[in-house]
C-alpha cells in the first residue's frame, strides 16, 4: 500500500474493494454478504472490466451481485476541523466524523 498526499492529506491508495453478495431466499434481504476483496486498481473502468469478467468466470449474475467501492474516503473531524481518510466501511459511530464518536 502506497501513500501519497493530496491537498496536505495523506492519502492510502489501495484503489477499490469489492462486495461479493450471495443470493439467498433464506435471507430477509434476499442476499448475503459472502466475502469483501481489495484491489490495487487506480480506476473506475479498470473496476468495472474485473466485475464484468467476475461475473463472466464463475459468479453468475442470476446467483450473485458484485458491487465496488473506494476503499478510502476521504472524511473531516468533527473536532479539529482536519481532513483524513477511513475506509469506506467504517461504522459510523467509529468515525471521529461523527458526533457519536465523539460522546462516548
Amino acid at each position: 500500500m502506497s501513500i501519497m498526499m493530496k491537498d496536505g492529506v495523506k492519502m492510502k491508495n489501495y484503489g477499490y474493494t469489492i462486495e461479493f453478495y450471495k443470493l439467498d431466499k433464506r435471507c430477509k434481504s434476499g442476499e448475503k454478504l459472502v466475502e469483501k476483496v481489495d484491489y490495487e486498481v487506480t480506476n473506475e473502468d479498470a473496476m468495472k472490466r474485473i466485475v464484468e469478467h467476475l461475473y463472466n468466470d464463475g459468479f453468475p449474475r442470476d446467483k450473485y451481485r458484485l458491487e465496488f467501492f473506494e476503499t478510502w474516503v476521504t472524511k473531516t473531524n468533527m473536532m479539529s476541523k482536519e481532513q483524513f481518510q477511513e475506509r469506506y466501511d467504517t461504522p459510523y459511530y467509529c468515525s471521529p466524523s461523527s458526533e457519536t464518536y465523539w460522546s462516548m
